[in-house]
């Protein structure tokens, strides 16, 4: 399997959230975090991934863009996103 992404964002609620995004299912692995607070580190995001079954990919970096909570609209809350090449964790059985 190659590359796939992984993303993060806050949840209304205002809950961190980080997904695998695997085109096809209808499920995707995902993680929340408990409790609202400051952004996870990436050694936090790191064991989340290693304990949903994927690593960051070799060379890859977190990205973060914003967007519109209402999409076209930009006159609505920033939500940020943050993004990462990922792929499944070596030795891992599907």
């Amino acid at each position: 399997m190659g590359t796939l992404t992984a993303q993060m964002a806050l949840r209304t609620d205002q809950v961190w959230r980080l997904y695998v995004v695997v085109y096809g299912e209808i499920e995707w692995p995902t993680f929340q975090w408990k409790d609202s607070g400051p952004v996870p580190t990436v050694a936090d995001r790191r064991r989340v991934l290693a304990a949903l079954g994927y690593e960051v990919a070799p060379g890859a970096v977190w990205s973060w863009i914003e967007d519109s909570r209402d999409l076209g609209d930009d006159s609505t809350p920033v939500v940020l996103i943050a993004a990462v090449d990922v792929r499944e964790q070596e030795g891992a059985t599907a």
